[in-house]
């Protein structure tokens, strides 16, 4: 079974940076869609991002412009820079990735999970 396996978040004032990291836990997969999603307490789990192996990328409304997805497709691996941070960017994001074309819905791998916190 594919897992993704997520890398960063973190704590950081409002106004700040961080940068998310993910990669499958096994090369023995064929990858064409990697994104994430987030979930705040109390609150249901919600796209952010994605990005096809082709480069197109797709945005939630309330984080075009301060977010940044990018992934290298020799590794596999994707990124998701955040900057602008504000607090109600505060959740748990979670790494996806599929085989086919996907953008808000409908992802066959998943992580476990990474705390993000954006304080006042």
């Amino acid at each position: 079974q594919v897992e993704m396996v997520e890398s960063g978040g973190g704590s950081v004032q409002a106004g700040g940076s961080l940068e998310l990291s993910c990669a499958p836990s096994t090369r023995a997969v064929s990858i064409y869609t990697m994104g994430w999603f987030r979930q705040a307490p109390g609150q249901e789990r919600t796209f952010v991002a994605a990005i096809w192996e082709s480069g197109s990328t797709f945005y939630a409304d309330s984080v075009k412009g301060r977010f940044t997805i990018s992934m290298d497709n020799a590794k596999d691996t994707v990124s998701l820079r955040m900057n602008s941070l504000k607090p109600e960017d505060t959740a748990v994001y979670y790494c996806v990735a599929d085989p086919r074309r996907r953008a808000e819905s409908d992802y066959d791998y998943w992580g476990q999970g990474t705390q993000v916190t954006v304080s006042e």
